[in-house]
C-alpha cells in the first residue's frame, strides 16, 4: 500500500513539473500546535516545531501546486486516571497543497498530507511499536508572500487515520489535529 501510495505521489509530482511554467524552491520553518482527536483523553496540545523544504509549480496566473518535505513534531498532553503525561510524536510529512492566488500575494491552499512516523514516545517510554507507521489527512490554510520572496503561512491538518495501532485499535480512534504557522522563503 505503501509503495502504490508514494508512486502515485511522484507520478502526480512529475506530471505537474511538466506542465508547469514557473517553478521555485524554498525553505520553511514554524511552530506546531497539535492535539489527538476522537477518543483519545487530551488536557492539553503539543507545541513543537516543523521544519523543511518546499518547491512552487505555478501552472497559471492562480492556481500552483505547492508539495513540501517537513519534520513535524506533533503529539498531545494526554490523561490517564488523572495522571497527565507527554504524548510526542515526530514525522516526516509531505504535503502536496494546491494553491488558489486570490491577489498576487495573498494564497488559499489544501490538499492531502502523508506523514511517516519517525518516533514516538510517552513520558521518554517508547510507544512506536503500538502506533501506525503513516498517517493520512487533509490541510487547508492561507499564506502571504512579499515580493522578496518572503512568505508567512497559517494552515491546520486534520487527520484522517488512526495514529494509535495497539489492542483495540478498531474502537479507539487517535487521529493527529495539527494548527501550523510558518514562515519561510522562496526563491
Amino acid at each position: 500500500m505503501k509503495k502504490i501510495l508514494l508512486s502515485a505521489v511522484a507520478l502526480m509530482a512529475f506530471g505537474v513539473a511538466a506542465q508547469a511554467q514557473d517553478i521555485s524552491f524554498g525553505a520553511k520553518a514554524g511552530v506546531n500546535f497539535a492535539n489527538l482527536g476522537g477518543d483519545a483523553e487530551t488536557s492539553g496540545s503539543r507545541t513543537g516545531l516543523h521544519i523543511g523544504a518546499l518547491a512552487e509549480f505555478k501552472l497559471t496566473e492562480q492556481f500552483a501546486i505547492q508539495p513540501e518535505l517537513l519534520y513535524s513534531m506533533q503529539g498531545a498532553k494526554e490523561e490517564d486516571f488523572g495522571e497527565e503525561y507527554d504524548t510526542n510524536l515526530d514525522y516526516l510529512n509531505i504535503p502536496i497543497m494546491a494553491k488558489y492566488y486570490i491577489t498576487e500575494n495573498l494564497t488559499v491552499e489544501a490538499g492531502p498530507q502523508i506523514g511517516f512516523l519517525m518516533s514516538a514516545e510517552s513520558d521518554g517510554e517508547d510507544i512506536k511499536d503500538g502506533m501506525n507507521s503513516m498517517d493520512f489527512g487533509i490541510n487547508g490554510g492561507v499564506g502571504y508572500q512579499l515580493p522578496m520572496g518572503l512568505f508567512f503561512q497559517a494552515r491546520y491538518y486534520a487527520g484522517l487515520s488512526n495514529t494509535y495501532d495497539g489492542e483495540g485499535s478498531d474502537d479507539f480512534k487517535m487521529p493527529n489535529n495539527v494548527f501550523q504557522l510558518s514562515v519561510g522563503y522562496k526563491f
